[in-house]
């Protein structure tokens, strides 16, 4: 094409790079790989959100639920440390030993280091920055349990669980760390989390790799403490004494106060859902939360007498009723998922790490046989429903229209005395047991949640309690073999 005027021919040329650049941009965005955030909190009960009907505020959470997709049966274990492995191996967590109980600060128990941590396959699919935020809770007896050595490149937090929230110690010693390196920053643990989250945000997103955020709260678990701004914002009177029966975990330090343990929980999620709401809001200043996958939920259901609430879930955390393994869970996606839906289909921690690694491209990896299912599809809405069945722990299981609880599984929080089989859909508190209209499901059920429950590890955590007698607290937690 020949142009006899100059002026013509520049602006030919102007027109031409106007309508082209946005098919351009257009097409480098739909290549992109999204940021990937999970925001995993601690014993929050079903009824402990606003969109759940909780009485408690969170406005935030409420916002996320609505822009995102509401996953309405998404399962955990009963416990955080089984959860927490399972999420980040795609495996059931009895697989290498670690359903029976947490991992308490004088446990030499650590998650098997030959099985592969999510962080670890994400960096095959160019994921440059990996950061876990707050607890971590999955070993620390060795430096090769830590997070740094399981394929993140950044750590911020605390090894133990039930950390006080105020000093950072456990067994009277803090536990408080950045990488390798003791931290001696100051302040709430909830708010310096989100502070740090925030901080790797603003830096992640000026690089040209997608980045992983694992961001743990300890929020709301024991030891009950709440911010005295965020007790008296609610009108409660933070001069009288928490009441009610500390949680197991509970450790030594300031309690929380307040008039009840509802209510200094109560400000503990305010206080959480703040910083949430932080983090939601620096994706958007940023303009990356179209293309940053947000994942929301809690590690199990809310402790006894802890000051969460079950909803209309029976049972609590310890329990594989649904009020313990139950959670609430929000995915959101804006360039992919359509926004203020539900899925309905049963999912759970496990389906974590297939789901997230087919969304980051990530493609076959060398790892052990998932147990977790890839439910992309569902949640995008070009499946309806995936058939399966999820083992719970201790006898039970769940699918998508059935749960079953084998009575003397061994959890000593469940005292059954005989099995029990639940339409799951239209019994959610599970009060009419159906075993005996329904024979042929029971028996299916029955054979496969026993083949789950003789699984037999290499390796056991050992009890809670052992090894506490004698035990002598490193200092500042650094563990340095």
């Amino acid at each position: 094409m020949e142009f006899k005027n100059k002026w013509f021919k520049r602006a030919f040329f102007f027109v031409f790079a106007v309508l082209l650049t946005p098919c351009l941009f257009a097409q480098k965005q739909e290549l992109k790989k999204p940021n990937i955030i999970i925001i995993l909190v601690d014993d929050m009960g079903w009824g402990d959100v606003g969109f759940h009907g909780s009485d408690i505020k969170t406005p935030n959470i409420d916002e996320l639920a609505k822009e995102g997709t509401v996953l309405n049966h998404f399962y955990t274990s009963p416990i955080c440390s089984p959860t927490r492995a399972g999420l980040l191996t795609g495996r059931y967590p009895n697989r290498f030993g670690l359903r029976e109980t947490v991992i308490p600060p004088w446990s030499k128990f650590g998650v098997d280091v030959n099985e592969k941590f999510l962080p670890e396959l994400l960096k095959s699919a160019g994921y440059q920055n990996r950061a876990a935020l707050g607890k971590w809770h999955l070993g620390h007896a060795k430096k090769e349990y830590l997070p740094l050595n399981r394929g993140f490149t950044h750590f911020y937090g605390h090894y133990n669980g039930a950390i006080d929230y105020f000093t950072h110690k456990r067994q009277g010693e803090l536990d408080w760390h950045n990488d390798w390196q003791t931290s001696f920053d100051k302040g709430y643990s909830t708010d310096l989390i989100s502070n740090e989250a925030i901080k790797c945000i603003e830096d992640y997103s000026k690089e040209a790799s997608p980045f992983f955020l694992y961001v743990a709260y300890n929020a709301p678990h024991s030891p009950l403490q709440a911010k005295k701004e965020d007790l008296l914002a609610n009108g409660y009177d933070d001069t009288k004494p928490k009441i009610g029966k500390p949680e197991s975990e509970s450790i030594d330090g300031e309690e929380g106060r307040g008039n009840t343990p509802r209510q200094t929980y109560a400000a503990m999620v305010n206080c959480l859902d703040r910083g949430i709401g932080r983090i939601l809001a620096e994706l958007k200043q940023l303009h990356i939360d179209e293309n940053t996958v947000v994942l929301f939920f809690s590690d199990n259901g809310a402790a006894p007498g802890g000051g969460g609430s079950s909803g209309i879930l029976r049972g609590h955390k310890f329990q594989e009723w649904d009020g313990g393994v139950r959670a609430p869970a929000i995915i959101k996606w804006p360039a992919e998922f359509k926004g203020g839906t539900q899925v309905d289909q049963v999912m759970g921690y496990v389906d974590v790490a297939p789901t997230l690694l087919t969304i980051a491209g990530a493609g076959k990896t060398e790892h052990k046989h998932f147990d977790g299912i890839n439910m992309f599809s569902v949640i995008k809405g070009k499946q309806k429903e995936i058939k399966r069945d999820l083992y719970l722990g201790y006898g039970s299981l769940v699918n998508n229209t059935w749960k079953i609880v084998k009575a003397h599984s061994g959890n000593p929080q469940m005292k059954e005395k005989d099995d029990k089989l639940f339409d799951i859909l239209k019994d959610p508190s599970e009060k009419k047991n159906v075993k005996a209209l329904y024979p042929d499901v029971y028996e299916r059920l029955l054979k496969t949640v026993t083949a789950y429950d003789t699984i037999k590890p290499d390796i056991l955590v050992p009890p809670y309690a052992k090894g506490r007698k004698g035990f002598k607290t490193p200092k500042n937690w650094l563990i340095v073999e």
